[in-house]
């Protein structure tokens, strides 16, 4: 029998998964971000701390994200747009779990890649139609794999990355957002 490595380490994750069904309270986290202001519509998001496992924890790293708009937005176009954060966060989310799902599952992955498109009508952004919603419309994950599966096999893959995926599920239902100025 060949070993499958799909570089994940299923055996920590289900144990992890095992001693959380017993201690709901450690399986409590709090992501952050700190957001800067830097000039016109450009901002820096920068991502260092989180709370989980019942203590504070931190990123080997900090890590930086330049969000900006384009200049047919008569900005600047430094960075991507923060809509498009939500891409990066749909595709690295998915692609994490059809790696975890196939290395579960004994299934070789040689290649995955995603083409995510999200149509997105700024009438809404710009107020030039109350009718039309500030954010995307619809968004379009395409997958194409190569494996050691059958079609059935990949397409069960990317169902189960979905249906655990944590950024498709806050894309899909509604979460409870506070804003509010200090």
């Amino acid at each position: 029998m060949t070993t499958v490595d799909n570089g994940v380490n299923v055996e920590a994750l289900l144990g992890a998964r095992e001693v959380l069904k017993g201690a709901p309270e450690a399986a409590a986290f709090t992501w952050r971000a700190s957001s800067k202001w830097a000039h016109g519509v450009q901002s820096q998001v920068k991502i260092q701390n989180y709370f989980g496992l019942g203590e504070e924890q931190s990123h080997k790293s900090e890590s930086v994200f330049d969000a900006d708009h384009p200049e047919i937005f008569a900005a600047t176009d430094n960075a991507i747009t923060p809509i498009e954060y939500l891409l990066v966060g749909l595709a690295s989310c998915l692609t994490a779990g059809v790696a975890s799902v196939a290395q579960n599952r004994g299934i070789q992955l040689r290649s995955v890649e995603a083409d995510l498109e999200g149509a997105h009508d700024i009438r809404g952004i710009l107020g030039a139609d109350s009718d039309v919603r500030n954010g995307f419309n619809d968004i379009k994950v395409t997958f194409t794999i190569d494996a050691d599966a059958s079609k059935e096999e990949i397409e069960a893959l990317v169902a189960q990355s979905q249906k655990r995926s944590a950024v498709f599920d806050a894309l899909t239902n509604p979460t409870n957002v506070t804003v509010e100025v200090a």
